[in-house]
């Protein structure tokens, strides 16, 4: 196989048991909420036991990829999802079923920051962006499969939600597969001295002077490493201190704009707003197939027109459909159609944008010497607010009349602050080599 078809695959399955994991968890939730008589407190934790897990793997990733590498630490992460799809299919208690949602959110908590990290550093920089964002792409992809899955399996019978989970097995054998052909990391390689092999994989898409001169910069930053770790200078301190703080406004307003609301709770608002269960479940591949079409177009955009512009737009224009959605909630004689709308638009403004400019800003803002730290923090607040708000929202609707309608309300404002942190703050990152960025903003 070629080696840009290895990575595009490895990218798109990464990413796909990533927003599989995820996002498989929307149909299911009906059936095995009745099946194990959880209460509204009980399906919050059933979803955010995996975001706990997320943030654990999160937390703890940046650790093997420095030790074993980014290649290997995928390696793991595939065995966990597929110990995850058979733990969940197979649950004979929620305790059991809790443990497996934890694990699998591990193991997307390790992949959340170590695929972009392996995508930005094995890629050259003209092709960083929609290379990087392949890894966005199988999300959606993965997100689009468990929504199609989970309403092709409605009626399977009364285990039909032991199915939805179980499919997740599949991906996870061909991840790993994949990744057994994979290469390591050029900079990684540099880092633990192996030089000649460096060499070899830089050689795959540059000429035999790039690939020097290549070796050549990141050991000159890697040299800048062990100078700021001999006089100690900390994560939150200049130079590093500003790439963190947009790594974490990254992590934390993408997860503000209320995304994963829709990914893990659509068929819920769906039917709240009238739909039976069937067509709510339909309706969410709806949203499915809008996320896929628009992380298309954001691939296609994103070399040319930069990280900043798109994210910019996104989030200018999502504060302003989350505020119609919010009035939906609270206008009764609004048509059940306008929330679709809302919701498809809200998609569609999310994929092209934040959804697609996050992960690859996160894999690419970073110095060589902060890179697997910054981004495992970066990650980690994603994930962080990812389970409040998640764990949280069933509570609210379920404590306050229009509940749906004041998040929405909130996701709106949080993302309208999102947009001028970014225009202030957030510095184009297009056509520029990692060490090149690392240069010029520190």
């Amino acid at each position: 196989m070629k080696t840009h078809i290895l990575y595009f695959w490895i990218a798109i399955l990464g990413g796909m048991l990533f927003g599989y994991d995820t996002a498989v968890i929307n149909g299911a939730m009906p059936f095995f909420t009745s099946h194990f008589e959880l209460s509204d407190a009980m399906v919050g934790w059933s979803v955010s036991s995996g975001l706990l897990g997320c943030i654990i793997g999160a937390t703890i990733a940046s650790w093997p990829a420095d030790k074993w590498g980014r290649r290997d630490t995928m390696k793991m992460a595939a065995l966990m999802f597929l110990i995850s799809a058979l733990g969940t299919g197979l649950a004979y208690d929620f305790t059991m079923f809790v443990i497996a949602r934890i694990i699998g959110g591990i193991a997307v908590g390790v992949v959340s920051v170590t695929m972009p990290i392996y995508l930005s550093e094995i890629t050259p920089p003209e092709k960083r962006g929609s290379s990087t964002i392949n890894f966005q792409l199988g999300v959606v992809v993965g997100i689009l499969a468990a929504f199609f899955v989970d309403y092709l399996l409605i009626d399977t019978g009364e285990h039909n939600w032991r199915y939805m989970f179980l499919s997740m097995a599949i991906p996870s054998g061909f991840f790993f597969l994949f990744l057994l052909k994979a290469q390591r990391s050029p900079r990684w390689l540099v880092q633990q001295r192996y030089l000649q092999e460096a060499k070899e994989v830089l050689s795959g898409y540059n000429s035999a002077e790039t690939s020097r001169r290549l070796i050549l910069e990141i050991q000159t930053s890697l040299h800048k490493q062990n100078v700021n770790q001999q006089i100690r200078i900390p994560l939150f301190k200049k130079p590093n201190l500003r790439f963190m703080l947009i790594g974490i406004a990254v992590g934390v307003f993408s997860q503000l704009s209320g995304i994963a609301i829709v990914m893990y709770y659509a068929t819920d608002i769906f039917r709240a707003a009238g739909f039976s269960t069937d067509a709510a479940i339909g309706q969410t591949v709806i949203i499915g197939l809008t996320n896929l079409t628009f992380t298309l177009l954001a691939k296609f955009l994103i070399d040319k027109l930069g990280r900043r512009k798109l994210l910019l737009f996104g989030t200018a224009g999502m504060s302003i459909v989350l505020a119609v959605l919010a009035l939906s909630y609270f206008n009764t004689g609004f048509p059940a159609w306008i929330l679709l709308v809302s919701l498809v638009s809200f998609v569609a403004l999310f994929a092209s944008s934040m959804g697609a400019v996050s992960w690859v800003l996160l894999g690419e803002i970073f110095p060589n010497s902060i890179r697997s730290q910054g981004m495992s923090i970066g990650s980690l607040s994603n994930w962080i607010v990812n389970g409040g708000i998640s764990f949280l929202f069933p509570i609210a609707t379920g404590a306050l009349p229009n509940g749906g309608g004041y998040c929405f309300a909130f996701f709106s404002v949080t993302t309208l602050a999102g947009y001028f942190f970014f225009k202030k703050y957030l510095f184009e990152t297009r056509n520029k080599s990692l060490e090149e960025i690392e240069k010029e903003n520190s």
